[in-house]
């Protein structure tokens, strides 16, 4: 299902006169790996974790140099509860594995939403899908494109 994503990814895209670039490198599974393969600074990855926030999944993204503040996401999300979802959780979800999830949950049903801190960049990138093809785009057209809720996470 990986490349489904990827394809579907890139056909969104596409569709929506994104700007956007493909980079295919050797398989990366840490934010500090991606950014060594892309050459690019590790702010500018965008990081995209699946969490149960009360009772429903969600994505949330987040420069990768930063961590993911659980008080500052429940606040945001207005539940009592979060927590990583887990493997399974996250292979059910989308047909991948965590660490290629792109930023993108409308991929995937699921409602997105950005720290803002990532727009401190003007691109950003992430693994599409795959832990060895990386998508770069301006964040502009990543929030035009997803239209993600804008809420501090980190």
């Amino acid at each position: 299902m990986s490349a489904n994503v990827f394809e579907r990814l890139e056909l969104k895209l596409h569709q929506s006169g994104a700007e956007f670039s493909v980079l295919r490198h050797e398989p990366v599974f840490t934010s500090e790996q991606a950014a060594a393969a892309r050459g690019t600074p590790l702010a500018s990855g965008a990081k995209a974790l699946i969490v149960k926030a009360g009772e429903r999944f969600v994505l949330l993204v987040l420069p990768a140099d930063r961590k993911l503040d659980s008080k500052k996401a429940r606040a945001a999300l207005g539940v009592k509860s979060i927590r990583f979802a887990t493997k399974e959780e996250v292979h059910d979800r989308t047909g991948l594995e965590p660490g290629s999830i792109p930023p993108f949950g409308s991929l995937f049903d699921l409602p997105s939403s950005c720290d803002p801190a990532l727009g401190d960049q003007a691109a950003i990138n992430f693994n599409a899908g795959d832990h060895a093809i990386s998508v770069q785009m301006p964040y502009a057209e990543f929030l035009r494109v997803e239209q993600p809720t804008l809420v501090v996470l980190t």
